[in-house]
């Protein structure tokens, strides 16, 4: 599609044309493994569906087109979607990441991957220049996540992208898109190399999908990419990426209301005596307010808070909501709450990144915001 259409058309359309031989106006489940060929190496397209798939490749498609990227390659989860990121280095390699990262990240990168030869540096990425002093002439990748889970704070994409390509043309940077999507910001537009997403949150949206993908805007690292997506074959299934191009076509209305929930919900808990501290880029009070209103375009739907009464406080709050449940995952409609360093971070427990066992990380849904204020003000009044 032409590129000058708005986001919000991109996501209902790109990559998903009418269907030839209906008419259909979604894109058919090609729930087959094979393809009928009409000469030994004469085929249509697709000769196996872990090789490709026709509804994978609408997913694809749009995802390309809604990242700004050359093209995109969907995987059977988020951490494959990583994974297959780290398969491009070689033993002897160094990537420098942000400090503050899903802790399903760290645990590939320092429980895998560090077994296999590659060494790993984390750093805080607010001040650009002091995160960037610890490349090293080994150093193949630097990982960001902007912004970041769970602490919320957010990497200078474009700083950190051209500095790095200016000192090493070869250095790629990555950005763990997941909390923004492309909604809200463009990491390749701003400069990165390859951009990542659990597509099991944001973009499917419904908690009814596990799913990951790749975007890269170098034919090369696409080319490769899709050489490693068929080799190690973790691939969605068409179900999967149907669901993710259906959670898709809604994103753009989802992100404003996640936003503006999220916004009211802030706003009330920085104002709570029972809470000590709020992280929202949303807030006047986040160190790096002004980046977020520079590089996003809105604040998102995902908070982080810690309540007064330490800990035990916190567990309480988590098990004493009703409408938002205590699960792990987020990006979705409905809200969830959890303490990360026992449940997403717990991998970072006694390690230099380890979370604070009080933080409470919210993932804003999109219920009535005054049903979402009334469940929290009863959690965090409860004995």
């Amino acid at each position: 599609m032409n590129d000058e259409y708005s986001f919000e058309t991109l996501a209902i359309h790109a990559g998903q044309p009418a269907d030839p031989t209906t008419g259909a106006v979604m894109t058919p489940i090609y729930q087959t493994t094979t393809y009928r060929q009409e000469g030994v190496g004469r085929h249509k397209g697709y000769d196996y569906s872990r090789t490709a798939n026709p509804t994978r490749a609408a997913l694809e498609a749009c995802l390309a087109k809604l990242e700004a990227g050359r093209g995109a390659l969907a995987f059977a989860s988020g951490m494959a979607a990583i994974d297959a990121v780290l398969r491009l280095l070689k033993p002897g390699d160094h990537v420098l990441a942000v400090n503050d990262l899903y802790g399903g990240t760290y645990r590939l990168f320092e429980s895998v991957y560090a077994k296999f030869g590659l060494a790993f540096t984390y750093a805080s990425a607010e001040d650009p220049p002091a995160f960037l002093s610890n490349v090293r002439p080994e150093t193949r990748l630097i990982w960001l996540e902007s912004p970041t889970n769970p602490m919320l704070s957010l990497c200078d994409i474009g700083v950190i992208a051209r500095t790095a390509h200016a000192a090493d043309p070869q250095l790629r940077v990555c950005v763990d898109n997941t909390f923004a999507t492309p909604y809200l910001q463009r990491p390749l537009t701003l400069g990165a190399d390859l951009v990542v997403h659990s597509t099991t949150k944001y973009l499917g949206g419904h908690s009814d999908v596990v799913g990951g993908a790749v975007i890269a805007d170098d034919a090369d690292l696409v080319e490769r990419l899709a050489f490693l997506q068929n080799a190690a074959g973790a691939v969605p299934g068409p179900m999967d990426c149907f669901l993710v191009l259906r959670g898709i076509k809604t994103l753009p209305v989802r992100m404003d209301r996640h936003a503006a929930n999220a916004e009211q919900i802030a706003a009330f808990l920085a104002g709570h005596p029972g809470v000590i501290s709020v992280r929202y880029p949303g807030l006047p009070s986040h160190p790096q307010s002004d980046l977020a209103r520079k590089q996003m375009r809105n604040n998102g739907g995902m908070l982080s808070f810690i309540p007064r009464g330490g800990p035990k406080k916190a567990k309480l709050v988590v098990e004493g909501t009703k409408l938002f449940s205590l699960a792990e995952s987020l990006g979705a409609v409905e809200s969830l709450i959890e303490m990360p360093a026992e449940m997403t971070h717990a991998s970072t427990a006694g390690t230099p990144l380890t979370i604070d066992p009080a933080l409470i990380r919210v993932s804003v849904g999109l219920e009535g915001i005054a049903d979402l204020i009334a469940d929290l003000d009863a959690a965090l009044s409860s004995d």
